[in-house]
């Protein structure tokens, strides 16, 4: 598998990267989210890594345990 850091890859390459991984880059399909898109345009612009990307959006969402917690028996 060839890195997909900005450093070893094009714009172009970073561009089919963000297309195939997301599907329509368009966004003018029914139901997609062109917000999408935008969020890794600075992947895109090679001004910061996926992974940075991903982070950022995933550390919006926390787990929360379903349900009551077990008491510790005594």
């Amino acid at each position: 598998m060839k890195s997909i850091l900005i450093a070893d890859t094009t714009r172009e390459e970073r561009e089919r990267i963000v297309a195939e991984s997301i599907g329509n880059i368009d966004g003018l399909c029914d139901g997609c989210s062109p917000g999408l898109v935008e969020m890794y345009q600075a992947y895109i612009d090679g001004r910061r890594e996926l992974r940075e990307i991903n982070m950022e959006f995933n550390a919006r969402y926390t787990r929360v345990a379903a349900g009551p917690t077990e008491a510790s028996a005594e």
